[in-house]
């Protein structure tokens, strides 16, 4: 299923619940509720902490999904609700890190595919993790997570056209950064 695919099936399974249809959510549940926890442990690198920043999320997000008026955006303020949740986790705990390993999850969370040794994804991996959180994170969900600008912009309330600005100058920094991988040989 392509992005646009699951976008239209968010977004009936967000219509059927308003409508009183429980068992869209527990659909919506199954099929975000890992991403969710991903992007709250991209925060706290802390599983059990994701886990419950998930679930709170989750709280807030059947509180609150009958004014969503836009539900083909369902995933990116889903996300939305999950990443202030982890800062606010981050920041009341005394965890907040700019400095954030790009390891990924642990290998039970991670797909078999995702688990490459290519020399190249070693390269990205480790541009990546040289990168500043704000660039990381721009390109993470541009490329990782395939969302648009327009999208990306909404989930961290930024002007489009900064968005666009710091796509460009992390995607340059990361050039950098790889090319500077490729002279350490």
């Amino acid at each position: 299923m392509d992005a646009n695919q699951d976008k239209i099936l968010d977004s009936w399974l967000v219509l059927s619940y308003k409508t009183g249809n429980k068992k869209a959510l527990t659909l919506l549940v199954k099929r975000w509720h890992k991403k969710l926890c991903r992007q709250a442990y991209w925060y706290t690198k802390d599983m059990e902490s994701a886990k419950d920043i998930a679930q709170d999320s989750w709280q807030s997000i059947i509180k609150n999904i009958s004014r969503l008026q836009n539900t083909d955006q369902f995933g990116s303020w889903a996300l939305t609700i999950t990443t202030r949740k982890a800062i606010d986790y981050c920041k009341r705990n005394n965890k907040w890190n700019n400095n954030y390993s790009f390891e990924g999850l642990p290998d039970d969370e991670l797909k078999q595919e995702e688990i490459n040794t290519d020399d190249n994804l070693i390269k990205v991996k480790k541009g990546l993790a040289q990168l500043s959180t704000d660039k990381r994170q721009i390109l993470t969900l541009f490329y990782l997570e395939a969302y648009s600008i327009l999208e990306i912009s909404y989930m961290l309330k930024i002007p489009v056209a900064t968005i666009k600005t710091r796509l460009f100058r992390a995607r340059e920094k990361l050039k950098s950064i790889l090319k500077n991988i490729d002279y350490e040989k």
